[in-house]
């Protein structure tokens, strides 16, 4: 039952804009560098929950190409360095900019450029190869990617050329709803990482080196499904749920845990705040001992939807 509802939400999700709102995917620009027009929005309503707080939202869009659409996760450094993939097969890179503050202001120095195949050859936006989910990348810059549909990790080495395939779970994921989480488990030790698969909140420990053993599963059914996660200090997790309804839209859950999967903290994004379809995460610990979490939106190519960018700052107890 809880997978026949996994995939009603997955079909209603894809479905909330009507088909004639669709946008055209087209070319991307000349060379790999667009730019990009980000307009801020505000977090509008929302109740809180005391130890998050905005830290600052865009709109995202580009005047030079027709595919910055569809961006499923995200990665961003310390020194501002923002890595995202679409879920149409493209790769996309670019810099922060933030405000005297220290508030999302803007997104620079963009680029957009396809994801490669195993021979090194572009994947092409054929939807049952291209559907990158979940971004993960290793401290010497190789960067892993789930795919779904044609259910598969890759992982791309920094120092360039085609990527080669590292173990995923053993499970029988259905056609769109497959490994969306991806991040790496450093507890777990040197080329370990967590998938999480969407529909049923499952989660895997896999090492480069072995394969897969199961993992916690997070949050309840009542909270929507796994779409992302990010490892935090002391072993304790950040995971991104996603649920929706045809009365309230969409509803996104930050749900910190500890390594054993037992809830620490709760942020609930929905209407009137301002909300998406949230498909991505990364976080970043600070000095302070706060966490800045960066949210990006999947808009589905949807003209009845956004590219967000949002951030939130969230302060662990003492």
């Amino acid at each position: 039952m809880r997978r026949l509802a996994g995939l009603c939400f997955a079909l209603m999700l894809a479905a909330c804009a009507p088909q004639s709102a669709q946008l055209q995917k087209g070319s991307m620009a000349a060379g790999p560098a667009i730019r990009v027009v980000a307009e801020p929005v505000s977090e509008g309503p929302t109740p809180g929950t005391g130890r998050f707080r905005f830290a600052g939202g865009l709109v995202l869009t580009s005047p030079d190409t027709s595919r910055l659409h569809g961006l499923s996760d995200l990665e961003i450094t310390t020194d501002g360095r923002l890595v995202a993939i679409s879920d149409d097969g493209d790769l996309v890179t670019g810099r922060i900019v933030l405000d005297p503050a220290g508030r999302l202001a803007g997104v620079t120095r963009t680029t957009l450029t396809p994801l490669t195949d195993l021979a090194g050859k572009p994947l092409g936006g054929d939807k049952a190869r291209s559907d990158a989910e979940g971004l993960a990348i290793f401290p010497n810059g190789d960067r892993m990617v789930s795919f779904e549909r044609d259910h598969r990790i890759w992982l791309y080495p920094a120092k360039g050329g085609g990527p080669r395939t590292v173990p995923s779970p053993n499970a029988p994921f259905p056609d769109n709803l497959g490994m969306e989480a991806l991040a790496l488990d450093p507890m777990a030790g040197p080329g370990a990482y967590l998938v999480g698969r969407e529909d049923t909140r499952e989660t895997w420990v896999c090492r480069l080196a072995s394969g897969c053993v199961p993992g916690v599963r997070p949050g309840n059914d009542s909270m929507g499904m796994l779409v992302a996660a990010r490892p935090l200090p002391g072993g304790r997790w950040a995971f991104l749920l996603r649920d929706f309804n045809v009365a309230s839209g969409a509803t996104i859950r930050i749900l910190i845990t500890d390594a054993t999967g037992r809830t620490l903290d709760l942020h609930t994004i929905i209407r009137p705040a301002t909300v998406d379809n949230f498909e991505g995460v990364t976080a970043l610990p600070r000095a302070d001992g706060s966490v800045r979490f960066y949210l990006i939106s999947d808009d589905n190519f949807s003209a009845a939807q956004r590219t967000l960018l949002l951030a939130f700052d969230w302060t662990p107890r003492k």
